[in-house]
C-alpha cells in the first residue's frame, strides 16, 4: 500500500507541474494580450490610451517579457509566496478575488456531488434489482431526460416556475438584504434557501449518468456465477446484493470524485451566468474574454489541481475498497 501511495503522489506532483505549464500557455495562445483587448474596448467607446500609458502598463505587468519569464514569475510567486499575481481588469490581487468566490464554488460542487450520490445510489440499485419493471422504465426515461436537458435550460425553467407560481426570484445565492451584510445565522439560512437551485441544476446530468453506470455494473455482477451459486444455496437476496455485487458496482461512484469536479465547474460557468451566482465561473469567463492571464490562468490551475487531488483521493478509496486496485490488477 505504501508503494502504491508513493507512486500516486509522484504522479500527482508531475501532473500538477504539467498542468501549470498548460494553464499558462492556454491563456497566451490568443493573439494580443490584455492591453490589446483594453485598447479595442476603449476604441469601441470612442476613447483611446496613449503610447506612454501602454509602455507603463507593459512594464508594470511584465507583458513585454518572454513568455517563459512570465510563467516563471507566476509559478514562482504561487509556490514560494502564495501570490497568484495581479488581475489586470479588477486591479486587485488574484488571491483576493479567489478568496471571495472559490469557497462558494467548492461548496456548491461538494453539495452537488453529495446530492448526485444520494439520488443516484438508491435509484440505480432499484433499477438493477428490478430490471425491466415499470419503475425501471420510469427512472430510465427520467435519466435520459436529465442527460438531454442542458443545465442552463433547466435553470431557466426553474427560475420561470418559481417567479410565476411562487413569486420568488431564485437568482443569486443571497437575498438583496443579505448580499452585503456580515455573516450571521440569518444570512446562512438565506444562503441555504437559495443553494438548492444550483445544486439540483448542476446535479441533474451527473445523477442521470451515475444511475445508468450503477445499473449496468450491478446488473452485470448479479448475473455472474458466484451470485447464482449463492442464490442456489439459499442466501437472502438483500444481504447477497449488499455484501458482494454492490461493493464491486460502487467503484464508479468512487472513481467519479476526480472527474466530476471539472464537469461541475464547466457546467457551473453557464449556470452561474444564468443564476447570477457569485462564484468563479463568471469571473473566469470574463477573464478569458479580456485575456486577464493571471486571473484566468490561476482559476484554470486551481480547478485542475483540485481535480488531481480528487482523483488521488478516489484512487486511495478504490485501493481501500478493492484490493485488486492496489495490487495492480484493477
Amino acid at each position: 500500500m505504501i508503494t502504491y501511495l508513493l507512486r500516486r503522489v509522484a504522479f500527482m506532483v508531475v501532473t500538477v507541474l504539467a498542468i501549470s505549464v498548460a494553464s499558462f500557455a492556454i491563456i497566451q495562445l490568443p493573439p494580443g494580450d490584455y492591453l490589446t483587448a483594453l485598447q479595442a474596448q476603449l476604441a469601441s467607446q470612442g476613447d483611446s490610451i496613449n503610447e506612454a500609458q501602454l509602455r507603463a502598463l507593459e512594464a508594470r505587468y511584465g507583458l513585454n517579457d518572454p513568455i517563459y519569464v512570465q510563467y516563471l514569475k507566476w509559478i514562482g510567486g504561487i509556490l514560494l509566496h502564495g501570490d497568484f499575481g495581479q488581475s489586470f481588469e479588477w486591479n486587485r490581487p488574484v488571491a483576493d478575488l479567489l478568496a471571495d468566490r472559490l469557497p462558494l464554488t467548492i461548496g456548491i460542487s461538494v453539495l452537488t456531488l453529495l446530492f448526485t450520490w444520494a439520488v443516484a445510489f438508491p435509484i440505480g440499485v432499484y433499477s438493477a434489482v428490478k430490471p425491466y419493471s415499470i419503475g425501471d422504465y420510469t427512472v430510465t426515461t427520467l435519466g435520459f431526460l436529465g442527460l438531454a436537458i442542458p443545465n442552463f435550460l433547466l435553470a431557466l425553467i426553474l427560475m420561470f416556475i418559481a417567479f410565476k407560481v411562487f413569486g420568488q426570484d431564485l437568482g443569486g445565492l443571497f437575498s438583496p438584504e443579505f448580499a452585503a451584510s456580515d455573516w450571521n445565522l440569518g444570512k446562512l439560512l438565506d444562503l441555504f434557501s437559495h443553494l438548492w437551485v444550483p445544486v439540483v441544476v448542476l446535479g441533474t446530468a451527473g445523477t442521470a449518468g451515475l444511475i445508468r453506470i450503477l445499473r449496468a455494473n450491478l446488473l452485470d455482477e448479479l448475473r455472474k456465477p458466484y451470485v447464482v451459486a449463492a442464490r442456489a444455496r439459499g442466501a437472502h437476496e438483500r444481504r447477497l446484493v449488499i455484501k458482494y455485487p454492490l461493493r464491486v458496482a460502487l467503484n464508479p461512484f468512487i472513481s467519479t470524485v476526480g472527474w466530476v469536479l471539472p464537469a461541475l465547474i464547466s457546467g457551473e460557468v453557464i449556470v452561474a451566468q444564468v443564476l447570477s451566482l457569485p462564484t468563479t465561473g463568471p469571473v473566469m469567463l470574463q477573464a478569458l474574454l479580456s485575456q486577464d492571464m493571471y486571473l484566468a490562468g490561476s482559476v484554470l490551475f486551481i480547478v485542475s489541481v483540485l481535480t488531481v487531488i480528487g482523483t488521488f483521493l478516489s484512487d486511495l478509496l478504490l485501493a481501500w475498497i478493492d484490493p485488486r486496485v492496489r495490487h495492480g490488477h484493477g
